[in-house]
């Protein structure tokens, strides 16, 4: 009897306790649907979209806190025990990110993790100088300026390059950079790369080329890239040059004088120019100038080290951009003399 009445209510209690475990069971279940909830659905962002900042440093409760300040975040402290339980919290990365509209909670903390950060670009034109350059670098809203004031020796000493000419060492391209970045970091990125293409066109370059290096190559691809910007006149242009120089004749190069001169030129290439002697006048001068006189593109690195074949010894400008070629003194005079006439027929 006594025994029927003990294994009723160890059956009811097993029942009991059944019934309490699968509450918590649901408690817990419905907690974690409400959590995933939260987490999943969309922030409150304006329909443009929100630029947030994470400096460095910051901890995710730090963040969160601003986050529910502006109204973006609900549920502040379930985001922080979940970024610190998912392992999110020490992995977050500092930089400035864009918060589109339908981001959730849980792909914010993804989105940081990854350093996902807003990239801005900045692009530096085939045939700039170095100053034009730099102020490029320094006038950009995004780039942390560290050289600013600072001599052109005393900005390639802090790149690593002490003693090194600046012109011509930073490859023209469009570079994509995350806000903060140092103009220092810019201008070694764009150094290096330089250096790379350098490197690839020397690998490739004619066995006969007069050129005894990859930094002559360097100076005679600035020339090229200033003296004509028409894509089919590069290796043209290149063949010219590298025929004068293999015959020791002077290059005469109206761009290399005008670098020279720096701020005595003044828009207009005088007589008095060409017989002004400077490092830089290939008129009064054989062979290279000193350093390049501009940044050179891609396409007047290849022409410097593939010239195109021929006799052709002279060009002049026609006055749309491109060039007429010759091969003797005689026809090249001509045209100059068709040139100026030209030129004072011109309204």
């Amino acid at each position: 009897m006594s025994g029927g009445w003990f294994d009723r209510l160890r059956a009811r209690r097993g029942r009991l306790l059944a019934l309490v475990a699968a509450l918590v069971v649901l408690g817990l279940l419905a907690g974690a649907l409400q959590v995933q909830r939260l987490l999943d659905r969309p922030l409150n962002l304006p329909p443009e979209g929100l630029t947030f900042e994470v400096p460095p440093g910051s901890s995710v409760g730090q963040l969160a806190t601003r986050l529910a300040e502006q109204g973006v975040l609900d549920a502040p402290r379930l985001f922080v025990v979940y970024a610190r339980v998912s392992g999110y919290a020490p992995r977050l990365k500092a930089g400035e990110y864009r918060l589109a509209t339908g981001t959730s909670a849980r792909a914010l903390l993804e989105q940081w993790a990854a350093g996902r950060v807003v990239l801005y670009d900045l692009t530096l034109v085939e045939g700039w100088t170095f100053r034009e350059a730099f102020a490029a670098v320094q006038a950009h809203p995004k780039l942390r300026a560290t050289l600013a004031g600072l001599d052109e020796a005393t900005i390639m000493a802090r790149l690593g390059h002490p003693g090194e000419h600046p012109e011509g060492r930073f490859f023209p391209d469009t570079y994509r950079f995350a806000a903060g970045t140092t103009d220092l970091e810019f201008l070694g990125r764009a150094y290096r790369t330089m250096q790379q293409r350098l490197d690839e066109v020397w690998t490739r370059r004619r066995s006969d080329l007069p050129l005894a290096s990859p930094d002559e190559v360097l100076i005679l691809a600035s020339i090229i890239e200033k003296e004509t910007a028409v894509p089919e006149e590069r290796r043209r242009v290149a063949g010219v040059f590298v025929r004068r120089l293999a015959r020791g004749m002077p290059l005469q190069t109206d761009p290399t004088v005008i670098y020279g001169l720096g701020e005595r030129y003044d828009g207009r290439l005088k007589s008095a120019d060409l017989r002004s002697d400077t490092p830089y006048n290939t008129y009064t001068r054989r062979g290279l100038p000193p350093t390049p006189i501009a940044l050179p593109g891609l396409a007047a690195l290849a022409a410097a080290v593939d010239p195109l074949p021929g006799d052709e010894l002279y060009f002049v400008a026609r006055g749309d951009g491109g060039h007429v070629f010759s091969a003797t003194l005689e026809e090249h005079n001509r045209h100059v003399r068709d040139y100026l006439q030209r030129q004072r027929s011109a309204p």
